[in-house]
C-alpha cells in the first residue's frame, strides 16, 4: 500500500497510538527490555515523520503511564534516560522537520534535568507548523480528569466560576489536550485490546483499531492500512 491508496479528502486529523509491545519485541529476540524501548523510540521518530508527510495534523502517543512507575527501578530509569536522549536528539537537530512537540502529563515527578530538556523542546518547536506530536509521559487518563476537576473546583471555590458554567467544553479546556481536536483514530499495536487509561475523555467517539504486531515492527504501510480502515468506517457520533 502507498500514500496514493488512501484518500486525502478523509484523513483523520488526529491519530492516537498506544505504543505497546516493546518489551515483548525484545524478549522474542533475547534482548534486554531497554533495547525494546529504544527500538520503539526510533520507530516513533520514523512514524511521526511519515504522518507529517501524509498530512496528519496531530498525533498523540502513549510513552509512559502513571502506572509504569510500578515497573522495576532499572526499567523506569532506562525509560527516563531514553526520554531525555530522545528529546535532546530532537533539540540538536533543530527545526528541520517542522514538527511541534508537546508533552502531556504530570512532569513534576520527573528528574529536573529531564524537565529542563522537555521545556527546551516545547519552547523551541512551538512555532513549527507541521505535525503536532503529543508525547504522553507520566500520563494517566483518570489522573488528567481528576486534575481538571480539582482546578475547576478551585475556580468555583474562589467564585471565579459558577457551577452552571461547567459543561463538556469547559472540562475539555482544563485537559492537557486543550485547543486540540479529539482523536479520530486510536491505534494499539501489540495484540492487547484495551485503552489502558489513555485519553479516556477524548476518546468518546474515537475509532479504535487493534493491531497484532509489536510497536517496533509497526511501519509506514501499517499506518496507511490503519488510515484506509478508518476511511471505510461510517462515523455516526450517536446519530442514526
Amino acid at each position: 500500500m502507498t500514500i496514493d491508496d488512501i484518500s486525502k479528502e478523509n484523513l483523520p486529523e488526529h491519530i492516537a497510538i498506544i505504543m505497546d509491545g516493546n518489551r515483548r519485541w525484545a524478549k522474542a529476540r533475547n534482548l534486554e527490555k531497554k533495547l525494546g524501548h529504544k527500538a520503539g523510540a526510533e520507530n516513533l521518530e520514523k512514524i511521526a515523520l511519515f504522518a507529517d508527510k501524509i498530512g496528519i495534523k496531530y498525533m498523540t502517543v502513549y510513552a509512559f503511564s502513571t502506572e509504569n512507575w510500578k515497573r522495576t527501578e532499572e526499567e523506569v530509569k532506562a525509560l527516563m534516560l531514553l526520554m531525555k536522549a530522545y528529546v535532546d536528539k530532537i533539540i540538536s537537530k533543530g527545526n528541520d522537520n517542522n514538527i511541534r512537540i508537546r508533552i502531556l502529563g504530570n512532569l513534576e515527578r520527573l528528574d529536573p534535568k529531564l524537565q529542563e530538556s522537555i521545556k527546551k523542546i516545547v519552547e523551541k518547536s512551538q512555532e513549527n507548523t507541521g505535525l503536532t506530536l503529543n508525547i504522553a509521559f507520566n500520563y494517566g487518563g483518570r489522573d488528567e480528569i481528576t486534575r481538571a476537576v480539582q482546578q475547576i473546583a478551585e475556580k468555583v471555590k474562589t467564585n471565579e466560576l459558577d457551577v452552571t458554567e461547567i459543561n463538556e467544553e469547559l472540562i475539555s479546556n482544563y485537559l492537557y489536550t486543550k485547543g486540540e481536536p479529539d482523536p479520530d483514530l486510536l491505534i494499539r499495536p501489540g495484540g492487547e485490546v484495551r485503552l489502558s487509561n489513555f485519553l479516556l475523555w477524548q476518546s468518546a467517539y474515537t475509532e479504535f483499531l487493534f493491531v497484532d504486531k509489536y510497536w517496533p515492527d509497526f511501519d509506514e504501510e501499517d499506518l496507511l492500512k490503519a488510515i484506509s480502515t478508518y476511511q471505510e468506517r461510517n462515523r455516526k457520533f450517536g446519530a442514526k
